[in-house]
């Protein structure tokens, strides 16, 4: 059995899937508005399942860090296809970037594998939109487009980059009561959110309605995961002991296993940190016997093989 600061981390692991991923860069007068663009841009993002991609801001951006010298946010989108991550990448350019007062975007991922950020919606521009060509300074072209609008012009690079990136990964806090799950919750998305690369797209960074892989209706692909619901202790085959009142998951999207690996080793360290006093008892994680993703994260490898 493996304890960290009394805190039992299960001989378990999590399970998580292929996705297309991609990076934008959004700049504006302030972060105010910087953020009010990327907050609309990663709405209704949580879960593949009912919204298409799942997407969250990964990190703030000074000046120094952006192509038009000016404060900003990068966002990450996943999707479970190329398609898919295209489409909604355009639709939610063109509603939510566009729409936003000072706001500008710009690629913030290399790849062979272009995906477009400005290359139709300069069509807004009906004609009187203008292109420029820039080298960078590993002398790569990049195409920038101006698209006039009420406040001045809409600055937007051509595409961005899309690569290949991983879903899902996640763990479970058990703890004996609903504020002590949530408060250590909240303590491991805020160490998390200093890891790049990844992002946590439920609200808070963290979901209460886990699911499992099928239903016992034919139409749902997933449903409540019962073995952790508490309520359900007497009634299934629950995976929760009897001190056991309140599981909180937490979910976390990322460019590669490595990313996401180092952000659920930060999280489940800023949990044990707290010790047993906090009433957290168990970390888990979602095994679906590898029914679900390819891709295993091993809490015991993640943590480390030692007890302490």
């Amino acid at each position: 059995m493996m304890k960290i600061n009394n805190i039992i981390i299960d001989d378990t692991f999590a399970e998580a899937f292929n996705m297309r991923g991609t990076r934008v860069l959004i700049t504006a007068q302030n972060l105010k508005w910087a953020y009010h663009a990327a907050n609309a841009m990663t709405g209704f993002a949580t879960s593949v399942i009912g919204c298409g991609v799942e997407a969250g801001i990964e990190r703030e951006l000074s000046g120094d860090e952006t192509p038009d010298g000016r404060p900003g946010v990068s966002i990450l989108m996943f999707a479970m296809g190329s398609k898919v991550l295209m489409q909604q990448l355009e639709t939610r350019m063109g509603q939510c970037i566009l729409t936003c007062p000072t706001a500008a975007a710009f690629a913030g991922i290399e790849s062979e594998d272009q995906i477009s950020l400005g290359k139709h919606l300069r069509y807004f521009g009906d004609g009187f939109q203008t292109s420029k060509v820039i080298r960078d300074v590993n002398g790569m072209a990049k195409r920038y487009w101006r698209i006039p609008v009420m406040d001045g012009e809409f600055l937007t690079e051509e595409t961005t980059g899309m690569v290949r990136a991983i879903g899902g990964g996640n763990f479970l806090i058990l703890a004996t009561s609903q504020p002590a799950a949530l408060q250590a919750a909240e303590n491991a998305v805020e160490a998390m959110k200093q890891v790049r690369n990844v992002i946590m797209p439920f609200p808070g960074g963290v979901v209460r309605s886990g699911s499992k892989v099928g239903s016992k209706y034919p139409k749902m692909f997933a449903s409540t995961n019962d073995a952790f619901c508490p309520t359900l202790k007497g009634v299934t085959n629950t995976e929760l002991s009897a001190d056991i009142e309140s599981v909180m998951e937490i979910v976390i999207d990322g460019l590669t296993f490595e990313d996401i690996a180092a952000s659920m080793r930060v999280g489940i360290e800023a949990i044990c940190d707290l010790g047993e006093a906090s009433g957290v008892k168990r970390i888990s994680a979602g095994n679906y016997g590898g029914k679900l993703g390819p891709h295993h994260f091993k809490l015991h490898d993640i943590m480390g093989k030692s007890n302490s």
